[in-house]
């Protein structure tokens, strides 16, 4: 196939299904077409090809593309002009050959774990219709998991990467902090903020992510570390090394089949070991109170001026955050270096932990109140119970979907590495997926 017929496929495949599922919030066709039919030049002028060369993929509308507004899912930024240049990493990836098809619905502001949004609508989860998507990557997840592209870029602040890959049965990355660069991306909490890529395989994640390596300077937290290759390491499987499940905190609150996809994946890699993470718990309740009070910030003049043109839900909570005391948001930072530590000296002897993506399958779009560990508590607030932890010191993650015979419904697994490990996680996730216990198909919609 050409370059352009794959793309035009993607495109057909939009129009029959986005109406369905509220991906896309900004189809750009006459900009994929025409860089297909330079792809398409560049093979038939005997040209080397990138390794992504003819792969459409999609973009949460919080990373800037040329020409179009950067709404990160509010209604206030629409106001703004329209980006100058395209965001480093799709700047990257269309380097490689891939070929950007437009721009995808996501939280407000990426405060979100839903993909509800009360502006363009609620990116619906392509297994079910009916249920949630997770958030804040909502559309990206769609996308990916209702075959419309077979690549997505995400934003992970407390795990929005990682609770859509859950819900939709994808595997997604959240790498180290500062590995891959946020230049033109907007930002919710930038002590937090990670960028990473959906797929349905972990070959497609170490595609993705080898082309968007690098040092960036226009990002000042991107790593100056040179590119570290992955793609060809995920044939190694999880040979020789040391895995242990994540106990504790990872291993209640849950619902029976976060546990269960677990141990799952524990007996799959004949892993019997089981690591408890010291006050995970307080490591949540500290991320909680530095993304409130970093968000409350970066938006106080948007709450003084344009209040109602907010999700009330997230206004509200971006007001409670602006107005926490600097005391507490400093015992918080100080926790977060004691917790970073603790880990440092967990991975010494250990190089992968597994634990629940989120508490439970998908919910209902709607609903509020979910059961959890046998309690009734908020949906927005406890779908990232356990990724919120591994945010807060900025770990490499994948979540890998495991399905259950009779459901119809996936949950996920993640897979934590030690900083700047992503080809050990990468490795563990392509394992499962060898071995058939981890799987991504396509929803047949």
């Amino acid at each position: 196939m050409s370059a352009r017929e794959i793309v035009e496929a993607s495109l057909a495949r939009i129009a029959l299904v986005d109406p369905h599922v509220g991906a896309f919030t900004t189809v750009m066709a006459d900009r994929a077409l025409a860089r297909a039919s330079a792809v398409d030049d560049a093979r038939r002028n005997g040209r080397e090809l990138g390794p992504l060369a003819g792969v459409p993929f999609a973009v949460k509308n919080l990373f800037d593309l040329e020409g179009l507004v950067t709404r990160a899912g509010s209604l206030i930024n629409r106001d703004d002009a329209p980006a100058t240049r395209d965001a480093t990493l799709v700047r990257r990836l269309e380097q490689a050959g891939a070929i950007c098809v437009g721009a995808l619905n996501m939280g407000e502001y990426a405060y979100d774990f839903t993909g509800e949004n009360i502006h363009d609508g609620p990116s619906r989860n392509p297994h079910d219709l009916s249920r949630m998507s997770g958030g804040s990557s909502g559309g990206s997840a769609s996308a990916v998991a209702g075959g419309l592209v077979p690549l997505a870029l995400g934003s992970d602040t407390n795990g929005s990467i990682r609770v859509p890959a859950s819900l939709c049965g994808l595997f997604g990355l959240k790498p180290t902090y500062g590995r891959l660069s946020r230049a033109g991306t907007f930002p919710f909490v930038t002590s937090f903020d990670h960028v990473g890529p959906l797929a349905r395989s972990a070959a497609d994640l170490a595609l993705a992510y080898d082309a968007m390596q690098g040092a960036d300077p226009d990002d000042p937290v991107c790593a100056e570390r040179s590119s570290e290759p992955v793609r060809g390491a995920l044939s190694k499987g999880a040979d020789r090394l040391r895995i242990a499940v994540a106990g504790g905190f990872f291993a209640q609150g849950g619902e029976p089949e976060a546990f269960a996809a677990v141990a799952r994946c524990a007996a799959a890699l004949n892993v019997t070991g089981t690591i408890e993470l010291p006050e995970a718990h307080r490591a949540r309740a500290a991320a909680y109170l530095i993304s409130a009070s970093e968000g409350g910030a970066l938006h106080l003049e948007r709450l003084r001026t344009r209040a109602g043109d907010f999700d009330p839900a997230t206004r509200d909570r971006l007001l409670a955050g602006a107005m926490l005391p600097a005391a507490w948001i400093m015992e918080a930072q100080r926790f977060r270096r004691w917790f970073a530590d603790q880990l440092a000296c967990v991975f010494q002897t250990t190089d992968i932990l597994l634990a629940p993506a989120t508490p439970c399958r998908a919910p209902s779009l709607g609903q509020t109140m979910m059961t959890v560990g046998g309690q009734m508590m908020g949906v927005r607030a406890n779908l990232g119970l356990y990724t919120q932890p591994i945010s807060f010191i900025g770990l490499p993650v994948v979540t890998v979907p495991i399905w259950t015979e009779g459901e119809t419904l996936p949950i996920g697994v993640q897979i934590i590495g030690a900083p700047w490990r992503e080809d050990h996680v990468l490795r563990v996730a392509a394992s499962l997926q060898a071995i058939g216990t981890a799987q991504s198909p396509v929803a047949m919609l």
